[in-house]
């Protein structure tokens, strides 16, 4: 025994540690550092975007060259370290701040900063030939989507719709077009959509319905029909979509939920919404007498549009921040009226951040929380949380550590169309420099989050108020099979 476990062990020592034979093994590429793999990476989408795959191969072992000039030559990699940043490494560090728990979120674009992006003079390479047909309609209302200058579920669907009038009124069909339905919708309609969503900001739920409904109400059309009949027939459809869905709905929705509002009452509502507005305003134009105490939270500070017009239609106003919400709840409050973004089909609501701070302290005080939204907003998802779909806004936003604001509001055309706020240049200046996070972006142990909306469970809501009536949150599916009948993803598809 003995004698064969030292054969083994000597037959084990005697094994070849080479490769076995027949197999070349190349030799090591040579290490690159950071800024010459960077280097490497700018040349090769410069050789793709230009069409010249040969200058690749040539610029590869130029690179190689290079590494091994810089392993004998360590001054050259401090020197290379001491040059400008190109904007590929600033975007990369800006790409750096973010918080892993939300990295598969879009990203925040600042029109400043990504400026060829927005203007539309090289947009044929970044999204496509086909953007080069972009309406400057489009570009403009991207901006303003990508600036926040337009918020407001109600307030983007709109505009959306009454520049996709503008682009089909101005639509020429090419020549030897086969199908004009198609050619509308593949080379107008659908780019313009992805421009807004790709490179601007993401669509709201609002705004995807809308979309969806207009797709479909092209494939509807008549393959007969001539180019000014299709033009007509669209732009009217349009019309109707946002008179019948958007503000009759509004109005609608105030006239089924005022009901609930007694004398005496004390409403609480949060930051802004359209709906809300309408609501309190009719309330007190009925005749009934009860108080409004806004609650608001920053940066945006939403509240105080909503405050202002409502002091200034009479109605009695307390305004306070979501951090004193305790004590007002606890004493004073009789319901709760919240507005929503987004209304999901098992009930949940999607709305701005903080919508479910406020629900979650009602309902442990046993005070009736009413959500007021348009059945257009209605999402067949089903979300459980506010991680995996949520929106990073400006994480600059979050600096000003002061509540100075610039409250210059302008409204938009048509009924609680949303507000419009543009803060003056001045203000902005003076909040970031005297913030105590104004160089956040060189403290890399430092990261800012502003997320837009949050998730209210449905069992923090007492109430579904849409056009078609009052309902508990569990009906939603019913009232999403309802209102279609034949094919339920095909009016409310969120993408």
């Amino acid at each position: 025994m003995g004698d064969t476990a030292a054969a083994g062990t000597t037959a084990k020592e005697k094994k070849p540690k080479g490769p076995p034979s027949g197999i070349v093994i190349p030799p090591k590429k040579p290490k690159l550092s950071k800024a010459e793999r960077r280097a490497l990476q700018e040349e090769q989408r410069a050789a793709k975007g230009g069409g010249k795959p040969a200058a690749l191969t040539q610029k590869a072992p130029a690179a190689a060259a290079s590494a091994s000039a810089s392993a004998s030559a360590p001054s050259s990699q401090e020197e290379k370290k001491d040059d400008a940043p190109s904007v590929a490494t600033t975007r990369s560090k800006r790409m750096d701040k973010t918080l892993s728990l939300f990295s598969h979120l879009p990203q925040y674009r600042d029109p400043e900063q990504y400026e060829e992006e927005f203007t539309g003079v090289s947009l044929g390479s970044n999204v496509g030939s086909q953007t080069e047909q972009l309406h400057p309609e489009v570009l403009v209302l991207g901006v303003k989507y990508a600036d926040g200058i337009i918020r407001g579920g109600n307030a983007r669907c709109k505009a959306m719709l009454r520049v996709f009038q503008r682009v089909i009124q101005d639509y020429e069909t090419p020549e030897n077009c086969r199908d004009l339905r198609n050619d509308l919708n593949q080379r107008v309609i659908k780019p313009t959509f992805q421009y807004w969503t790709t490179k601007c900001r993401p669509h709201s739920v609002s705004m995807g319905n809308a979309f969806s409904f207009l797709k479909l109400a092209i494939a509807n059309l008549d393959r007969e029909m001539d180019q000014e009949e299709v033009k007509e027939v669209l732009i009217d459809t349009i019309d109707a979509y946002m008179k019948e869905r958007i503000d009759y709905a509004g109005q609608a929705i105030a006239k089924n939920a005022s009901t609930k509002i007694a004398h005496g009452d004390v409403i609480l509502t949060f930051s802004k919404s359209d709906v809300i507005e309408v609501l309190l305003k009719d309330a007190a134009t009925s005749g009934k007498k009860f108080r409004v105490i806004c609650v608001d939270s920053r940066p945006l500070l939403e509240g105080q549009v909503l405050v202002e017009r409502l002091a200034a239609h009479g109605l009695d106003c307390t305004y306070i921040l979501l951090n004193a919400l305790s004590y007002v709840m606890m004493r004073e409050v009789t319901k709760v009226f919240l507005g929503a973004a987004a209304l999901m089909s098992d009930g949940s609501v999607l709305s701005r951040v903080g919508t479910a701070c406020v629900a979650l302290l009602a309902q442990s005080n046993n005070v009736p929380v009413l959500c007021c939204c348009e059945t257009y907003k209605i999402s067949n998802r089903v979300q459980l949380e506010s991680i995996t779909y949520n929106e990073l806004g400006n994480p600059d936003d979050v600096v000003s550590t002061n509540c100075a604001i610039d409250r210059s509001i302008s409204t938009s055309n048509g009924g609680g169309g949303g507000g419009v706020s543009e803060p003056s240049d001045g203000a902005e200046e003076t909040n970031s420099s005297s913030s105590v996070l104004a160089d956040w972006r060189g403290s890399p142990d430092l990261k800012l989050v502003n997320l837009l909306y949050d998730l209210t469970p449905s069992e923090f809501v007492s109430g579904i108020v849409t056009e078609m009536g009052i309902l508990p949150p569990t009906s939603v599916a019913v009232l999403l099979r309802e209102m279609n009948p034949q094919e339920n993803d095909t009016a409310f598809l969120y993408g």
